[in-house]
């Protein structure tokens, strides 16, 4: 009533039209953002992302956001699925270990607020991620490494076993007849799982844990625990993970650098796709004998993916089906 009193004593002092004609539009663009908000909030259905061919793992976190989970449970307990998955040989336990034999565990993870936890060569403990978690909401820190870790993964009642299998441990003993320290191109193995999901709340949540590149020098980390490399999430934007060699992501902050992309508009793919240029554009950079691949997903659940390199791929939980899809990449044979 106020403001119909307020309209009419304007019209009488002979603004009356003008205010009118504002109101009205203004009460346009007011439905026409709410019909946008409604739009968005009924498009997002859960999603679930990971890197390399990881089927179970985006299964077990897509049923958790079908029954109305959070992105952030889903996220960690689909790694755990890979991280137990002894032959898988590059996360959890069976993780290829550094070239004196010890498996080191890394891991990370962050929620739709910004908070962010992450352990670093982690021995005897397998489920990393988990630990990580505990990190981000029971300590005022936001990284723990090694042998501090490990005591705080006791502290929290997670077991202590040995990570290295037959299978590892063999694979190790045949590298150390030549000892050849190099990055290896996996083609179907993965060395990393990076997971990114919205639950039906629209809320986005990520983590990332490995063994790290196999036969390392001790004490090596990669990416996948840090922020801004491994793993990035903004709850307004979107998400990214990288996998592949870790400090060439590091060098470009790669998966910050993909969310800050989709801030000023570019799609997920397109994000992939610059972020992966920032690597192999350099003058003079060789990149024939290294990879790297990115996973990305915006706030209306829309995906990329894109690595340097063929035999990428990665697993995409979208409106009911889960499937493995091969990712374009940029060093194909130009005719």
């Amino acid at each position: 009533m106020k403001r119909r009193k307020f309209i009419r004593k304007l019209s009488v002092t002979g603004l009356g039209l003008v205010t009118v004609s504002s109101t009205v539009l203004a009460c346009k663009e007011t439905v026409k953002e709410e019909k946008e908000i409604s739009f968005i909030s009924k498009s997002v259905r859960p999603v679930v992302i990971a890197t390399w061919n990881t089927p179970l793992a985006v299964e077990t976190a897509a049923v958790i956001l079908k029954k109305g989970g959070s992105a952030l449970d889903a996220v960690e307990q689909g790694c755990r699925v890979e991280e137990a998955n002894e032959k898988g040989k590059s996360v959890g336990k069976g993780g290829l270990p550094d070239r004196d034999g010890n498996v080191t565990l890394d891991a990370c993870i962050m929620d739709e607020k910004g908070n962010y936890g992450a352990v670093l060569g982690v021995k005897n403990i397998k489920h990393v991620i988990s630990v990580a978690r505990k990190v981000m909401e029971d300590t005022p820190h936001v990284m723990l490494v090694g042998e501090g870790a490990e005591q705080f993964a006791v502290s929290k009642g997670f077991e202590r076993e040995d990570l290295l299998t037959d299978a590892s441990k063999k694979a190790w003993e045949q590298w150390k007849v030549k000892s050849e320290y190099k990055p290896i191109i996996n083609i179907e193995n993965h060395d990393t799982i990076g997971m990114l999901a919205i639950d039906k709340s629209g809320n986005i949540s990520g983590a990332c844990t490995t063994s790290g590149l196999a036969y390392k020098m001790a004490g090596r980390v990669g990416d996948s625990p840090i922020i801004g490399g491994g793993i990035f999430i903004d709850n307004e934007i979107g998400g990214a993970s990288a996998t592949g060699l870790g400090e060439e992501v590091l060098k470009t902050v790669g998966s910050f650098l993909i969310v800050e992309l989709m801030r000023q508009g570019k799609s997920p793919q397109e994000a992939c796709e610059i972020a992966i240029g920032r690597i192999v554009n350099k003058p003079g950079k060789e990149f024939k004998n290294f990879q790297v691949g990115y996973i990305a997903v915006n706030k209306q659940g829309e995906t990329g993916a894109y690595s340097i390199h063929e035999w990428f791929s990665y697993n995409l939980y979208k409106e009911g089906n889960n499937k493995n899809i091969k990712s374009d990449y940029f060093n194909k044979v130009r005719s």
